[in-house]
């Protein structure tokens, strides 16, 4: 539309002054109300429109197609009266170098945020805060545009900028205070998606920062830092999984986990190159889920992760967040469940992200000896803060309800349980009960987990928890941290401390390998070996192992053999499903070229994979080896105390009480005529899986015919039967 002059007769556009304070403080960026100011407002004779444009170099109202300019008071400030009795529908006409072009006013517009969502945000209980806070893509009165909204109660002042004001401070939009709820509100017409911003912010005393969107849900690639908007367009094709996850709670069900650091797994590949490719990969060697290193953005691809800026933004190193949609129903699609490491525990101080937000000790605790953490030099959430707490909780259903993600792992639970955790006395503070436990941190994750569960059926929460912490997988009903599952972070000690050691020393070690069954049941535990394990200065899992070559890869295979018949789920990093054995760093990933056929030694590793195909075909097709994971009545032993012979040997028990023997013999020698006590009323037993199979690199000693149970008591039992053992080796059998 081309606006019309006024006609003779209209009265131009008369100045209106703007109180001094008012205008001083709106044009520093620190008044908490610029609607009051700025847009049109009805005084004694008519209606005074203002407009705060920096740079630009006339402006006008145009109203009913007529255009009539405002008087330019300085700083950017335009103004004028109209003789008006009352508020008309109006555009404004901006003229920079010499070009006008017409806008709709950004502060004729009320508040856009419902009073539901400022009580539930104050409440700290506004279970989907993505969909309120950050920017958000909208139609209002017809006009479409973004509204941004930010939590920053100490500021006195927030403007938005971005590319749309050539990154000038000056220039940006002033936010408006929506009072006690510390919200900050602006609808900017004509913004589109894919504009950059981020938010100055003034500060109590007065100073300026400019900061991330802490809700941006998606951001510019590292190093960059601004915040983009966004609006997803996918359209998912998982129903059929996602209506089906939630039948078979995973503790009775086959549960193992292939952990990736997806930037290094094939690096270079975005999320849409990894969907043709990880998929396949993990459905041939049969792990029913993958998990995901932490995709949150984070600044420093060294800390893989666990150092987040963008809690709500899928990592751009590797495409959109529509792109990353993409990867996780491919993965569904191909039946596998979809786990990502979340970081609740701390954050990073970079001073364009959260730490200080605004200016005062915001999403950090305001006791500098609790948000220190000792460790990384990071920052510790204020759990007790009510829209901290709110922040993370609505996070967590944030990734399992917008990304269909199928479980959390949550990192370092031990470090946010404790208030002395790395600290030294006189460096914390105990409790109000004189106790050592973060009250706080408790309720966050009880509350975490009680809504997880209750808003999506089929995920499951999973704790990396390090110490001996009562309950972590107890329901939040009875006083539990509500987890699903923790990682046994005692078992990955004890056995990987027993199977470094020579074969000949194991004797005097070996209640390593069974003290794991005295607490077995105690929570529902994950067995990891996981990137912490395998990373610089620890040695990949085969490269721990005594001897030569040989002997490490048939220990790797026997250990294997075992961690997949103990009680509870197991997961493996990329790399150790074919004996790496280079230590892993983010930098390049897997050696692929291992398992390259011109690669002289590929058998050798070809084998290793083959082993953990196998290990998760047999696993999940054999019910003793899962259904009973939780309960003790699932499991007995046959022998824990063979340790001159480095021998293990127990039995799994389905819910029919069908049984499932795993011997596992950690001794190079090989043992003829070795006697094992079985359950009775079994005529024969079947090999279902021997680690030294040939076909998996090994000697190949097997029982390939059923293996007759003797009337000969042994370890306690009235029945045996007769077996060789092969060297370093673990044996499945079932009743043939």
């Amino acid at each position: 539309m081309t606006a019309r002059i006024a006609p003779a007769g209209v009265r131009p556009a008369a100045s209106a002054p703007m109180d001094a304070p008012d205008r001083a403080r709106l044009l520093s960026g620190a008044h908490h109300d610029p609607h009051a100011l700025l847009g049109a407002h009805l005084v004694p004779d008519g209606v005074v429109f203002r407009a705060l444009r920096p740079f630009a170099q006339s402006v006008a109202v145009v109203v009913d197609g007529l255009r009539t300019e405002l008087e330019n008071t300085g700083d950017g400030i335009f103004s004028g009266v109209l003789p008006l009795d009352a508020i008309p529908a109006y555009t404004l006409s901006v003229t920079y170098d010499g070009t006008p072009f017409e806008t709709q006013d950004p502060y004729r517009f009320l508040p856009t945020l419902g009073e539901l969502d400022l009580h539930l945000i104050s409440e700290g209980r506004h279970e989907e805060l993505w969909r309120a806070l950050g920017a958000h893509l909208m139609t209002v009165d017809g006009v479409s545009g973004t509204r941004f909204t930010v939590w920053a109660p100490n500021a006195q002042g927030v403007r938005v900028c971005g590319d749309f004001c050539h990154w000038d401070t000056n220039a940006g939009f002033p936010m408006r205070s929506l009072g006690s709820s510390g919200i900050w509100e602006v609808f900017l017409p004509g913004m589109g998606e894919g504009a950059r911003y981020k938010f100055d912010i003034t500060r109590p005393d007065g100073t300026r920062t400019l900061r991330a969107d802490p809700m941006a849900r998606r951001t510019e690639t590292p190093p960059a830092t601004a915040s983009i908007v966004t609006e997803s367009h996918y359209e998912w094709n998982d129903a059929e999984w996602m209506a089906g996850r939630a039948k078979c709670p995973v503790h009775v069900a086959p549960f193992s986990v292939y952990e990736v650091h997806l930037p290094s797994w094939r690096a270079g590949l975005t999320y849409r190159q990894l969907a043709e490719q990880l998929p396949a990969y993990i459905s041939d060697l049969g792990f029913s889920h993958v998990q995901f290193m932490p995709l949150a953005e984070h600044p420093f691809g060294g800390s893989w992760g666990y150092q987040v800026t963008g809690f709500y933004a899928p990592t751009a190193r590797l495409g959109t967040p529509d792109d990353f949609k993409y990867l996780v129903d491919a993965l569904h699609r191909a039946g596998i469940g979809v786990l990502m490491d979340w970081v609740p525990a701390h954050f990073p101080r970079d001073d364009w992200a959260l730490a200080e937000f605004d200016g005062t000790a915001l999403y950090e605790h305001a006791d500098p000896r609790r948000a220190a953490h000792p460790d990384w030099g990071t920052l510790e959430f204020d759990y007790g803060r009510h829209e901290v707490r709110n922040f993370l909780v609505a996070n967590a259903v944030y990734w399992c309800e917008e990304f269909h993600i199928d479980g959390l792992r949550v990192d370092a639970v031990a470090s946010m349980l404790y208030l002395d955790y790395s600290r030294e006395p006189g460096q914390w503070v105990p409790n109000e009960h004189g106790g050592r436990e973060d009250l706080d941190a408790v309720a966050f994750l009880q509350e975490m987990n009680a809504t997880v569960y209750r808003r999506n059926p089929g995920v499951v929460t999973i704790a990396e928890e390090s110490t001996a912490w009562d309950g972590v997988t107890r329901p939040t009903s009875d006083g539990g941290l509500g987890f699903g599952l923790k990682w046994n972070m005692g078992w990955m000690h004890d056995s990987l401390e027993y199977i470094q050691r020579e074969p000949i020393h194991r004797k005097y070690h070996h209640n390593e390998m069974t003290f794991s069954m005295v607490y077995a049941y105690s929570e529902n535990y994950v067995l990891p070996i996981s990137h912490d394990e395998v990373v610089h200065g620890k040695r990949a899992l085969v490269s721990k192992m005594p001897g030569d070559w040989w002997q490490q890869r048939a220990t790797v295979r026997a250990y294997l053999g075992f961690m997949w018949a103990h009680p509870g789920k197991q997961l493996l990093f990329m790399g150790q499903e074919f004996a790496q054995g280079a230590e892993w760093s983010e930098a390049h990933g897997p050696d692929w070229w291992l398992l390259d056929p011109a690669y002289p030694a590929e058998p050798d590793h070809r084998g290793v994979r083959d082993l953990v195909r196998e290990l998760n075909t047999v696993h999940r097709r054999e019910p003793a080896l899962w259904q009973r994971d939780t309960d003790p009545s699932g499991f007995s032993w046959i022998t824990a105390d063979a340790a001159d012979d480095n021998v293990f040997a127990f039995v799994r028990y389905d819910a029919d009480g069908t049984p499932l023997l795993a011997v596992c013999h950690f001794s190079p020698a090989v043992r003829h005529g070795y006697r094992i006590g079985v359950p009775e009323d079994i005529p024969a037993w079947q090999e279902i899986l021997n680690t030294d199979h040939a076909r998996y690199g090994g000697s190949g000693i097997h029982a390939s015919h059923p293996v007759k149970t003797e009337s000969e008591p042994s370890h306690g039992r009235p029945t045996s039967i007769e077996l060789t053992l092969p060297p370093l080796a673990t044996v499945w059998l079932r009743p043939a």
